[in-house]
């Protein structure tokens, strides 16, 4: 029988995937919103970089409705249902928070991706491919935007250092959480592909400006492809 975990899940997942249609677009904040124009910070991936967001949303979609039709009443599911409602939940009217508050866009973002990476580290191993790997994906894809997020907002408001200095900062903060995650989920390779995805977009976009940047994001690239070399051969395939 479905309980009411698993059609929560469907319905945020369906506000979650359906807000871009009804907010309006969101590529980095606005000038007018930071008393640092941030125009391209260094910390940014290229556009094309966030078109993953069509694999995060389809994904989450099939396994909310696998969810609902196979999966209804699973408390191992259940357990992995909680973080992640709380995750597409918040995420559903972030696009909003963002076009109006760099400030509260950077805190909801890191809700979203805490709660994300609980999501990916409950989720069974059993159908991993419709409810593990596209919480990864989305947990990964979280944790580089919120470090992004942080380092265009705080150097927006002149904290501490400039726009290179955040870039810095959060790249090396994003890897070592995304090591941390990539440890303790050992068997869910997507999350950290997902951060190597991040950190292309971060040398694409640096490539010819800020090339320490573009070096930085290479090591963390070769560290978490290792890693994740490292765990299949511990592992196995999955």
């Amino acid at each position: 029988m479905t309980n009411i975990l698993a059609l929560l899940t469907a319905l945020v997942t369906l506000t979650f995937v359906g807000s871009p249609l009804v907010t309006s677009p969101f590529s980095g904040f606005r000038a007018d919103q930071l008393p640092v124009p941030q125009i391209d910070p260094p910390v940014q991936p290229a556009g094309w970089a966030f078109a993953i967001w069509g694999l995060i949303y389809s994904w989450l979609v099939v396994s909310a409705v696998f969810g609902v039709w196979k999966r209804g009443a699973d408390p191992e599911w259940n357990v992995a249902r909680k973080p992640l409602i709380l995750c597409l939940a918040v995420g559903s009217f972030w696009l909003s928070v963002a076009n109006a508050s760099a400030i509260w866009a950077t805190v909801l973002i890191f809700v979203m991706a805490v709660s994300a990476i609980a999501a990916a580290l409950a989720a069974p191993q059993r159908d991993r491919w419709l409810l593990q790997a596209p919480v990864a994906i989305l947990a990964g894809w979280l944790t580089a935007a919120s470090f992004v997020s942080l380092g265009s907002t705080a150097a927006g408001y002149g904290l501490v250092t400039d726009s290179l200095g955040w870039a810095w900062i959060c790249i090396i903060a994003a890897l070592a959480v995304g090591v941390a995650v990539q440890f303790a989920v050992p068997r869910a390779p997507e999350y950290g592909l997902t951060l190597v995805w991040a950190l292309t977009g971060i040398i694409a976009a640096n490539l010819g400006r800020h090339a320490t940047i573009a070096g930085l994001a290479a090591l963390g690239i070769m560290l978490l492809l290792g890693m994740i070399l490292f765990s299949r051969r511990r592992f196995g395939s999955v």
